[in-house]
């Protein structure tokens, strides 16, 4: 074999799928299995994606999926050129079967694919050719995927301005709770117009496959900069943090809760500009009917989830997304999530029974200040936290110019007793952070008292009359 060819052991490793772990899956929100489908804002390389050169219409969106099986599988590296004529050949010999088999049939025979990467395979090839089929844009490269949907950056030829298309599976056509959902999500998005909201554009239907146009974003998310950068430093993460809590005075204001506020869901424009995305989990307030359907069940993301939406509470409000932003916000100035474990039923549990652990003392550059903002978003009984969002936006003002926090202050109530103990112990040591106010000085003298005035009037009279005495007694 050619020295420029990988080894087998070597392809064989880089064949291998990543390996499953809560870091990875669990970002991801977490639904009933009925709504098992998780939507996700991946921005992972897309090599099925048009290079350079290349038109998005190809081989890809005009043959069948196993016609062009084996060009995909070579281009992506998951299998070599010998490894392919292997299968090829091994495809040949079994032709004359009873039992027809195919190349994809082959390729997890021999074990040089899984099930799993040709399913990813086959999902990424029908959105790419269903993507193709949108009137009114030109679609560029497929910039991030996930179970419930496929999001392509595209052309918008009537105006000619970059846009993002989300496009539901072709699977989940016929799967009218997918199809409420994802137009849910549209006309959930279509009535919210803030600068700190990814705004939408149209949601509609080609063919059999559904569609959500919205604003592209050219940047990363809060996520993508934790993962390179491992935290935020403190003032750009209070920035950050204060721009999405203005996008969520907005949504609030208008009978809407977002209910999957995490890291991944922030977008960080190049020019600065912060965006909160996704409302597929969002929800009207005056919504009764869902909130009723929903009860008992878990919606959100196991690392940013709120006491109450575990317990699936029929009542969710704007404080479930001030948890779900302090649960971010740790994120963002420790480096890690609120909460760990082996599975997302052991990390909601947490959130539920643990204490949380001060984010100052898992990064001390954290001031005490912000310390106690973010333990006062995360206190697990929604009575304890921020009220609502703009107690929260004064207490990150305040804090941004290195005061101490006005709400934050305050102490918790019984239900938040569990962690009154960190608390207390934030607040000493922002006091120790401030400094010594010296007591005024006492305006005048001693001798300026009432005491002293009446003693020298006493004084007087008594040297008065003794005076008079002497005059008398000379006369």
């Amino acid at each position: 074999m050619s020295q420029l060819q990988p080894d087998r052991r070597e392809n064989a490793e880089r064949r291998k799928p990543p390996p499953l772990s809560l870091a990875d899956s669990n970002h991801e929100s977490t639904t009933p299995p009925d709504a098992a489908a998780e939507k996700s804002e991946s921005r992972v390389a897309d090599p099925l994606a048009v290079g350079p050169g290349e038109s998005a219409v190809g081989d890809i969106t005009t043959s069948g999926f196993e016609t062009i099986f084996g060009k995909i599988v070579v281009e992506r590296g998951l299998v070599t050129s010998e490894e392919l004529e292997m299968a090829n050949a091994l495809l040949r010999e079994s032709s004359g079967g009873s039992d027809p088999r195919t190349l994809t049939d082959v390729m997890i025979d021999s074990g040089f694919l899984t099930h799993r990467q040709i399913t990813r395979l086959r999902n990424e090839f029908e959105a790419n050719k269903s993507s193709q089929q949108i009137p009114g844009y030109k679609i560029l490269k497929r910039i991030g995927s996930g179970a419930m949907a496929t999001v392509f950056l595209a052309e918008q030829l009537s105006l000619h301005r970059p846009v993002a298309i989300k496009v539901l599976p072709k699977k989940f056509s016929d799967n009218a709770k997918f199809i409420e959902r994802f137009y849910k999500e549209g006309r959930a998005a279509a009535q919210l117009n803030h600068p700190n909201i990814v705004q939408a554009y149209d949601v509609g239907q080609a063919g059999e496959h559904h569609y959500f146009v919205m604003e592209f974003v050219d940047g990363a998310t809060v996520y993508d900069r934790i993962v390179k950068r491992k935290r935020f430093n403190e003032p750009e993460a209070i920035e950050i943090v204060m721009q999405v809590a203005q996008a969520l005075k907005h949504a609030h204001e208008r009978g809407f809760i977002h209910r999957d506020i995490k890291p991944k869901n922030i977008m960080l424009s190049k020019s600065g500009v912060v965006k909160l995305a996704d409302l597929g989990l969002a929800r009207a307030l005056s919504d009764k009917e869902a909130a009723e359907a929903e009860a008992g069940r878990a919606y959100g993301t196991p690392y940013y989830i709120s006491p109450e939406q575990i317990r699936g509470e029929v009542t969710i409000g704007p404080q479930a997304d001030i948890y779900g932003l302090g649960a971010t916000f740790y994120h963002m100035v420790t480096g890690r999530v609120p909460f760990e474990g082996k599975n997302p039923s052991e990390v909601m549990h947490k959130h539920l029974k643990e204490e949380l652990t001060p984010p100052d003392h898992l990064n001390p550059k954290v001031s005490a200040g912000t310390a106690l903002v973010i333990e006062m978003m995360m206190s697990k009984s929604r009575k304890d936290r921020y009220e609502k969002v703009d107690d929260l936006f004064e207490d990150l003002k305040l804090i941004r110019k290195g005061q101490s926090p006005h709400f934050a202050q305050k102490g918790l109530g019984m239900s938040g007793i569990s962690s009154s103990l960190a608390v207390e112990a934030a607040q000493q040591k922002l006091a120790a952070q401030q400094p010594l106010v010296q007591a005024p000085k006492q305006s005048g003298n001693a001798t300026s008292g009432p005491l002293f005035i009446f003693v020298m009037a006493f004084l007087l009279l008594s040297l008065l009359a003794n005076l008079l005495l002497a005059l008398a007694l000379v006369t």
